[in-house]
């Protein structure tokens, strides 16, 4: 395959097949893309064949890449890239800094559920929270849906004013009736529980900070953790990778996360 003339030959001859992250870099300050793959010489050239990227090709000068010992490595570094270096064809991975969580009160025996935000308590710290949205509005539609699926009084969950009749779904049918006694507060709670445990939000399960441990033939890579904050990386080839701390809670970055620490499945060590 011949490569684009408007792209470094020698940037693009020197692409491992191992994960990390890629930069497309132009002519301005600001990177132009930053990607992450398990075979960047692979993607890098995918973007190459690819019609609908063709405008952002011809604006690159050059590929750099990070390696990195492992594919969590290579997400973390991404999200993280995105986020400081602001590159111009990356919509995804944006920072949402004003997170919202539903909260569930217990109220004379009866759970009642609150729309919170970061700032009011330590997302990711905390047990209790379900679900990660970008605004009231859309966590407030979240609950309209599953009260919409699993037959909730929206009344009972603060979506609206109820009256002596009760809730306008128990009209509609679409409610059971907990709002005016029809049916167990007990039962419609079980229900939204049932209904929010998909959602749950994991409280960090460690004292303090670890290190999730990746190995690919002999090469070594620590990422430090703590409260789902991305914190650095030490690697065997490169001493420090140059990362800023996180200061707060990150949505993408305990996306990543979440799966791998809290099913066991990455190699994990405490910090001393």
């Amino acid at each position: 395959m011949k490569e684009p003339s408007f792209l470094d030959a020698a940037s693009l001859a020197a692409l491992p097949r191992g994960p990390g992250v890629y930069i497309f870099r132009g002519d301005g300050k600001l990177p132009i893309y930053i990607g992450k793959s398990v075979d960047i010489r692979s993607r890098v050239l995918a973007h190459l064949r690819a019609e609908d990227e063709a405008e952002m090709m011809s604006q690159s000068r050059r590929v750099d890449f990070i390696e990195t010992a492992g594919e969590i490595g290579a997400l973390l570094l991404e999200s993280h890239l995105i986020k400081t270096l602001n590159p111009l064809y990356n919509i995804r991975l944006r920072r949402l800094r004003n997170l919202c969580s539903i909260q569930l009160h217990d109220q004379a025996g009866a759970w009642v559920p609150e729309i919170v935000t970061g700032k009011d308590l330590g997302l990711g710290q905390v047990e209790g929270l379900y679900g990660l949205f970008s605004s009231r509005h859309a966590a407030q539609a979240k609950l309209r849906e599953l009260a919409d699926q699993h037959n909730l009084c929206q009344g009972l969950l603060g979506l609206e004013k109820l009256s002596a009749r009760g809730c306008f779904g128990l009209q509609v049918k679409t409610c059971l009736g907990a709002c005016v006694g029809k049916e167990e507060r007990l039962a419609h709670d079980q229900r939204l529980l049932s209904a929010l445990e998909d959602m749950k939000v994991h409280a960090w399960p460690f004292a303090g900070a670890i290190d999730l441990v990746e190995e690919s033939q002999g090469w070594v890579q620590r990422h430090r953790l703590e409260n789902w904050r991305y914190l650095g990386t030490w690697c065997s080839k490169s001493a420090q990778l140059p990362v800023t701390l996180q200061q707060s809670f990150d949505l993408d970055t305990y996306k990543i996360l979440v799966k791998p620490i809290m099913l066991g499945t990455a190699r994990l060590e405490s910090v001393n």
